[in-house]
């Protein structure tokens, strides 16, 4: 069975390092189309005996969240104002990213994996369609890999694997 694209579900924390249990925001309400670039680091190098070496860096993730509309009912908006107008950076921007695979809609637990990320919001204006604010997400490292609670509209992650019973 194939997934929807709607199996894929991106989260941001709107609290932005703020204490206590995170906000997810979902991202992508007004978007038709949004991927993970993976933008991988790998170079390989041919010496003078004819033999290649490959290097490989990893990668270096990215999301180019665009469109975005501003939305002050956003949980997400105040914080990206004050990133765009303010021209914030450096710890400032810093958030987490929660990242969901549904592989079955009957079950209330997914595979999950939270990243610190930096947010930069790269223009804002637009055209008649409204305030267009489009932001950059990069994946800062601290990645763990877990799975993800949905009940009754509430997002909790737990790190680790799902325990058994719980799997579906």
């Amino acid at each position: 069975m194939k997934l929807t694209r709607g199996a894929y579900r991106t989260f941001l924390d709107s609290t932005f390092g703020g204490t206590g249990t995170p906000k997810w925001w979902r991202i992508g309400k007004d978007m038709e189309e949004m991927s993970v670039e993976l933008n991988p680091d790998v170079s390989s190098v041919k010496n003078i005996w004819d033999e290649t070496s490959v290097q490989d860096n990893g990668y270096e993730p990215s999301i180019d969240a665009d469109p975005y509309y501003a939305n002050p009912e956003d949980e997400i908006y105040p914080k990206l104002l004050d990133i765009a107008m303010n021209r914030l950076k450096g710890d400032a921007c810093k958030t987490t990213i929660l990242e969901v695979m549904v592989e079955d809609t009957e079950d209330e637990h997914h595979k999950a994996w939270t990243e610190d990320v930096v947010v930069k919001v790269s223009s804002y204006g637009g055209d008649t369609s409204g305030v267009s604010m489009p932001f950059t997400v990069t994946f800062d490292g601290n990645r763990k890999e877990g799975y993800v609670t949905i009940s009754s509209g509430t997002v909790t992650f737990t790190e680790g694997t799902i325990p058994s019973g719980l799997e579906g």
